[in-house]
């Protein structure tokens, strides 16, 4: 069994990270999940949360704000919407777009509604953890 696998991060605009890791922690939509060398293969689209790589070299932490994961044996590949390191700093980012979310929400059709309130939620919490 491998002790590493590699692991990419983009955004449209540029790439976050890119290297060998022990395991990352993944905010998917249907729930938090942990991908390790060696993981069953699955593609899974991103909530608002924190993204945690946990590498050879210490612990990397991004927010991110939606996009994909796809996992293999062999790596992590995400592409992300939008992604930001994790630091107080990018609060105003977060903020922004979080802005975006609740103006969305608020303009959404009843059957839009909640998907639309529950990024709002997701983007609330995430922009809480960035302290």
């Amino acid at each position: 069994m491998a002790d590493t696998m590699q692991f990419d991060l983009v955004s449209p605009e540029r790439r976050l990270a890119s290297g060998p890791v022990t395991q990352v922690q993944i905010p998917a939509a249907e729930g938090d999940l942990t991908a390790m060398p060696n993981h069953a293969p699955l593609i899974t689209t991103l909530k608002p949360g924190i993204l945690i790589a946990t590498g050879p070299d210490g612990t990397q932490e991004f927010a991110v704000t939606g996009g994909f994961a796809e996992i293999s044996a062999e790596g992590v590949s995400v592409l992300a919407e939008r992604s930001y390191p994790r630091h107080p700093d990018h609060k105003e980012a977060i903020q922004k777009h979080l802005d975006e979310a609740r103006n969305v929400a608020q303009k959404a059709q009843s059957d839009e509604k909640s998907g639309a309130e529950k990024i709002v939620d997701d983007l609330v919490r995430l922009l809480d953890a960035m302290d």
